[in-house]
């Protein structure tokens, strides 16, 4: 297992405190990154597993939607407050509220349904695309990049991640265009836990969902006094998937506006079945020109 695979592994086995009030409450480590603010998709992930561990085995989540209040601090491990909203027949809703220093970081509400079986349909995976292993990988790409965030992203990231077109780490190459697709997998296998594997997918689902908007304005990761923040995060998981087999992220972005972009995503096995949808809004500033 690689390092950084084993790093997310051990972020999402959070420790139950034995606390029983109203709530269920579980601690986790944060993730070191090189401007030491906790990654996003690791706090949603985290906060789904903490609501997963207070739900029957036999149900599995379907929809999270959350939002960041305030950034995560990599120096400070999180604690999750777990409010078990309602239990029914089918459905299970659960709000976990993640905390640093006795502040929110992330508030989300998640549901979860005994698997049912009802109407059946999905969109198309795009075809045509190029394979996974016809690609560059973030780690070849950046690999002679001396720079602290392209080193972390190059060697540290637990995903390998492979732009269809070409990816915006320094430059936009082509057309701009609001729309990406990304191949991805974990650097190695996973255990054989659904709850895991979703988790993993809502960790991995907030590493590019935002280019979409970046793309349609020619605008890098490395473009001077860029400062981008992830606000919402919406999931609905709508098929098992294992994350250690490649999956395609197709992505679009309807639009932006007011300081904020709009994304949407869509998470495809490699044999076409359609996974998972995502939606997140994405606070983006550049410099003004006197600046």
């Amino acid at each position: 297992m690689t390092e950084p695979l084993a790093s997310l592994l051990t972020a999402l086995d959070l420790t139950d405190t034995g606390a029983r009030t109203s709530e269920d409450i579980f601690t986790g480590p944060s993730q070191w990154m090189p401007l030491g603010r906790v990654f996003g998709g690791q706090v949603l992930a985290q906060s789904i597993m903490a609501a997963t561990r207070t739900v029957d085995a036999e149900r599995s989540i379907h929809s999270m939607h959350g939002y960041f209040l305030r950034p995560g601090d990599v120096n400070f491990p999180i604690t999750f407050s777990v409010d078990r909203i309602h239990d029914g027949r089918s459905f299970s809703t659960r709000r976990t509220q993640a905390y640093q220093n006795g502040l929110p970081i992330l508030s989300m509400i998640a549901s979860f349904q005994t698997e049912d079986e009802g109407l059946e349909h999905q969109d198309a995976m795009p075809d045509g695309l190029p394979e996974p292993e016809s690609l560059p990988s973030t780690a070849s790409t950046l690999e002679d990049v001396q720079h602290p965030v392209a080193q972390y992203w190059a060697s540290q990231r637990p995903f390998d991640m492979r732009h269809v077109s070409s990816p915006l780490y320094l430059s936009v190459e082509g057309d701009r265009v609001a729309h990406q697709a990304v191949w991805f997998r974990t650097l190695g296998d996973m255990p054989d836990d659904p709850g895991l594997h979703r988790a993993a997918l809502a960790y991995a689902s907030d590493y590019t969902i935002m280019e979409s908007v970046l793309r349609r304005h020619g605008i890098a990761w490395a473009t001077p006094g860029l400062k981008a923040a992830s606000l919402d995060h919406a999931m609905w998981w709508h098929r098992p998937a294992r994350v250690d087999e490649w999956l395609l992220y197709v992505q679009e972005s309807p639009t932006a506006s007011g300081g904020r972009g709009l994304s949407q995503g869509r998470i495809f096995t490699r044999e076409g079945l359609l996974v998972a949808s995502v939606a997140q809004e994405a606070t983006i500033r550049l410099p003004h020109p006197e600046d």
